[in-house]
């Protein structure tokens, strides 16, 4: 499909949440290279501006930019498929289910696939027992935030009370996961059902192992290996992993999986990002690129890729 038979887009970004200075760096480029592919891509801000002004414009389809809340979590596609607007990306219960930590982690471990341990702390959990039982090092972190938002590693446990309440600044439950020790690794995934396919894997050295929301989106510190040097069998079952992950949350269009490699090779799942991020030091183009997939093809892809799916039948696709 070229660019001129995409009709009028919008291109969602900026929001409300947490993460909108990252979305609206994403939302400019995705536009930027839809434009440059011939696109009649418009920016449009759901952070300043009503769904009501979206329905009456006329956009043919829209490309989900928007990172975190009310962009991520299922809430916009849900209003979209009343709206009978096609939106790249997952639908309603996988936007909802990938952006919920623990429901995420509770769908892999009952599929079998391999996550970290973990423990739900909300007020009222005896903290000192969690920690007793996971043991440290820990991660606590606001299961329903990205970008590393709210984020804490607990290497003594007299630690955990702060960072259990640096956390509760964003959510009401909080996870608490054993901390992998190893090679941080992630894989985009492009497609739906069975043709969904993985891209090459990523491996992120951060400076001094802290991969922070400076390191992701402004600093020119971290390095990105791609492909990843793994061996060829270790990075055949982490492409295979990540596409059963992909699928089993109900994910379709594009995502990202994050692993942690331990000591023994053995791949852990973190979480899955349903709308991840675009800008210039964003994982998924540059897992495309290595497959020789420019920035602007990709866009076009995942806006191909655009549909209703709770009422396929009924919407214009």
């Amino acid at each position: 499909m070229s660019g001129v038979d995409f009709g009028k887009v919008g291109v969602l970004y900026g929001g409300r949440s947490a993460e909108r200075e990252v979305s609206l760096m994403s939302g400019e480029g995705v536009c930027a290279a839809l434009r440059e592919a011939g696109v009649d891509a418009h920016l449009f801000d759901t952070g300043l501006r009503s769904l009501a002004e979206l329905a009456g414009e006329g956009y043919a389809r829209v490309f989900i930019a928007l990172h975190g809340r009310y962009g991520e979590d299922g809430s916009l596609q849900g209003a979209l498929e009343l709206l009978g607007i096609p939106y790249t990306g997952s639908g309603v219960m996988a936007s909802s289910l990938a952006m919920d930590k623990i429901m995420t982690k509770r769908v892999w471990l009952q599929a079998g696939l391999p996550t970290p341990g973990y423990a739900v702390l909300e007020e009222g959990v005896d903290l000192d027992a969690v920690g007793r039982e996971l043991g440290v090092p820990l991660i606590v972190k606001p299961p329903h935030e990205g970008s590393t938002l709210g984020v804490t590693r607990v290497d003594d446990l007299a630690q955990l009370r702060a960072a259990y309440e640096d956390a509760a600044r964003y959510d009401e439950q909080i996870l608490a996961e054993q901390f992998i020790t190893g090679r941080e690794l992630t894989v985009a995934v492009l497609g739906r059902g069975a043709a969904a396919r993985a891209l090459p894997v990523i491996e992120i050295v951060a400076p001094s192992g802290n991969y922070d929301y400076e390191h992701k989106y402004f600093s020119d510190d971290t390095r990105y290996l791609c492909p990843a040097p793994l061996s060829a069998e270790l990075t055949a079952t982490i492409l295979s992993l990540s596409e059963r992950a992909f699928r089993a949350v109900g994910c379709e269009g594009w995502g990202r999986v994050d692993f942690m490699l331990d000591a023994q090779d053995r791949p852990w799942l973190l979480e899955i990002n349903t709308s991840p991020g675009m800008t210039g030091h964003s994982l998924v183009p540059m897992a495309a690129k290595a497959e020789g997939m420019s920035y602007a093809a990709l866009c076009v892809k995942i806006l191909s890729d655009a549909s209703c799916k709770v009422q396929r039948a009924q919407c214009n696709t």
